[in-house]
């Protein structure tokens, strides 16, 4: 227990960084379960407007997340985003979906995409290395995100709530710390049996499939 509550007082002095650099690390590729520790702040927070700040601070490093495969796609190409497609244990099915979505809807995939998690692995790649304009994919990723980390957030505001209730709000967190853990491993294992299945995403397709999204002057 002791290893759990060193875990907790961590999580209650730096709520608002933990979900920053969560949702980063996620948006930029890697296996996280950010929407989890999400859900464990807001799930704490006793205070409205801690639970703005998180949904705030949450969309803020999703979006500058979101820029390291946009770059990868745009400034970099295949070498670059090789190495992307390897570190974040991406499909060949997540990469066929992904395209799906674009051409069904144009660039406001990018702001669907927030709600499919498979999706969105290379949505952003995509819209860099398919020349979709950058003022258009920063407003979709911008309004998409919001909504998302708002969602989550007043989730876990609500559920914490009723939690805090029946178990006290001390108690409710030791619970969903435990579940961090098997949400990253539940994760990875996901993200690999799709590899498996599917095969793993490779570059020289991703590049070759963003003809799909027409060159910037023509939106």
């Amino acid at each position: 227990m002791e290893f759990v509550e060193a875990h907790l007082d961590f999580l209650f002095g730096h709520l608002l960084t933990v979900v920053f650099v969560a949702f980063l690390v996620e948006a930029a590729g890697l296996p996280f379960p950010s929407r989890i520790l999400l859900l464990i702040a807001t799930t704490v927070a006793s205070d409205p407007r801690q639970v703005v700040a998180l949904a705030l601070v949450a969309a803020g490093g999703a979006l500058i997340g979101d820029h390291v495969p946009y770059l990868a796609g745009a400034l970099t190409g295949p070498r670059i985003l090789a190495f992307y497609c390897w570190i974040t244990l991406g499909s060949a099915g997540c990469v066929e979906k992904t395209v799906g979505y674009f051409r069904r809807f144009g660039a406001a995939a990018v702001l669907l995409s927030r709600f499919s998690a498979s999706v969105r692995l290379f949505a952003s790649a995509l819209s860099g290395c398919g020349h979709i304009a950058y003022w258009k994919f920063l407003s979709f990723d911008v309004v998409g995100t919001l909504v998302y980390t708002t969602l989550w957030a007043t989730l876990g505001y609500v559920v914490g709530d009723q939690a805090a209730e029946l178990l006290g709000r001390s108690r409710a967190a030791r619970l969903l710390l435990l579940v961090g853990p098997l949400a990253l491993a539940s994760l990875i294992a996901y993200r690999l049996w799709r590899r498996r299945r599917y095969g793993p995403a490779r570059a020289d397709v991703v590049v070759a499939e963003s003809s799909c999204v027409e060159p910037a002057k023509a939106r």
